[in-house]
């Protein structure tokens, strides 16, 4: 069963349009490498050297940081959403997935390929450990030994790789998942959400800390009444942007003064 034949047709509407899933044999040739080839370092740095200059970044570091901030943004957009929203497992590993950096005109292209389109399921009240298995394949899997190298590569700080990782959940979830029509699917995407946030095991990550946690910061009232939970570090998107554009939460915007609130 294809990908497209195993999601209902709004799901996959979602999945492969604003989230860019797709098949293996739809990947684009010229401008992807298997995530388990990237970790060879001299693969990884000839990525970085080539993409630079399409996107107008001034150094590796800053290529490595909005190649991964691109990559979360696909990897946990695609595997979250079928988790959460479809009650459906997608694998989403070193093996299984290509690392596209196709980007045009100015914005990124880049796909969401998977090898292995079958779906995993689970047994009547085995949810949690079949959660726990998405996600640690996720992130400990996949993502912290992509981060891992980027850091060797390019020097970019790992703290930077995770907070551009832990923004993309947050937005997947309070912004995407929020607008769910079906109140039990809303219940159960904020349930996981929670859990992520909250209960999720550090090892689950590849790390020694929970880093959806860690990131988190307090919204920030502004001025004219409006709120913005501020990242915590700079993805450096700036430097790569002509004329200079600054993302909107972007920690450099911050006001120094002003209080954070608690919650929104």
């Amino acid at each position: 069963m294809s990908l497209s034949e195993a999601f209902s047709p709004e799901a996959w509407a979602v999945l492969s349009g604003p989230l860019r899933l797709t098949s293996m044999d739809l990947r684009d040739t010229q401008r992807s490498v298997s995530a388990r080839a990237l970790l060879d370092e001299q693969v990884c740095a000839q990525v970085l050297e080539q993409l630079g200059p399409v996107i107008g970044s001034p150094t590796r570091a800053i290529t490595a940081s909005l190649l991964a901030k691109r990559f979360s943004f696909l990897a946990t957009g695609a595997c979250l959403y079928a988790m959460s929203v479809c009650d459906k497992g997608l694998l989403l590993s070193l093996d299984n997935v290509v690392v596209e950096y196709a980007h045009d005109d100015g914005l990124w292209t880049s796909s969401m390929p998977l090898a292995d389109e079958n779906l995993y399921g689970y047994r009547a009240g085995e949810r949690e450990a079949w959660r726990e298995a998405i996600v640690r394949s996720l992130f400990a899997g996949l993502l912290a030994p992509l981060w891992e190298v980027f850091h060797q590569v390019s020097g970019v700080s790992r703290r930077i790789l995770w907070d551009n990782t832990a923004v993309r959940v947050y937005s997947l979830y309070e912004k995407r998942m929020a607008k769910l029509e079906d109140p039990q699917v809303r219940q159960r995407a904020e349930a996981d959400f929670h859990w992520l946030m909250h209960e999720a095991d550090p090892a689950l990550f590849g790390l020694s800390y929970n880093p959806l946690a860690h990131f988190r910061r307090d919204p920030t009232l502004l001025p004219d009444g409006k709120s913005i939970r501020f990242r915590r570090t700079c993805c450096f998107y700036y430097q790569a942007s002509n004329p200079v554009e600054y993302c909107a939460a972007c920690p450099l915007l911050r006001p120094k003064k002003l209080n954070a609130l608690r919650s929104i």
